[in-house]
């Protein structure tokens, strides 16, 4: 595997890996993982152990909105990329005493066969995970908890005390654009809570900025 280039997001957190394709005539050729790449602790020490433990596909129609989902007991971390179609990652700070906390910040990842790179963005615990789709549109994630449904919550992202300040307007846009009209959400993440009550749940706890940072 051929890192190119790790940047951070508006949260210093969350990463957005850049890995290079092999490209020729016939097409291209790339590594997407390799577990030794991801343990180099010159360029990926955000990383240090972590383990994934499971890898997961999704198939989303155009105009579908997911999350915003989080879990605790195991923690989950999430590093995600488009295999076909467009997404655009959401994630929001739900780190208690944060300075980003209640903060949502936009990524926009489209597959581009003609590109010579990829990209992961990792999500780490502390966040909530989202993503919208403006194309019919196939993800791959790879997960370093296994799923709990005694233990996950997830904030409703037409919640009003969401702070969108630190989007890129231009995708803060299509996000207005989609969102009220959609039926491709579920009633689960559409009634989510918001990010005040979350904030007054017991379980909020569990996301402390000095522990998860």
């Amino acid at each position: 595997m051929k890192i190119i280039e790790v940047k951070e997001l508006e949260f210093a957190a969350v990463k957005v890996i850049r890995f290079a394709r092999f490209c020729d005539h016939r097409g291209y050729f790339t590594e997407s993982y390799r577990k030794s790449d991801f343990q180099n602790p010159e360029t990926m020490g955000f990383m240090k152990d972590i383990e994934f433990v499971q890898c997961n596909e999704s198939f989303s129609k155009k105009g579908t909105i997911r999350g915003l989902h989080f879990q605790w007991n195991p923690y989950i971390g999430k590093l995600v990329r488009t295999l076909k179609g467009r997404m655009i990652d959401m994630v929001l700070d739900i780190r208690k005493k944060s300075p980003t906390f209640a903060n949502i910040i936009l990524y926009d990842m489209p597959a581009d066969s003609q590109r010579d790179y990829s990209e992961w963005i990792w999500v780490p615990p502390g966040f909530a995970h989202g993503n919208i789709f403006t194309q019919d549109t196939m993800i791959e994630y790879f997960c370093s908890g296994h799923y709990n449904p005694a233990c996950e919550a997830g904030i409703s992202p037409l919640s009003k005390d969401i702070c969108w300040n630190l989007c890129r307007p231009e995708l803060k846009k299509i996000f207005d654009k989609i969102s009220p009209t959609t039926k491709l959400i579920t009633d689960k993440d559409k009634n989510g809570f918001s990010v005040s009550k979350w904030n007054e749940n017991e379980n909020s706890i569990k996301f402390d900025y000095e522990k998860l940072k």
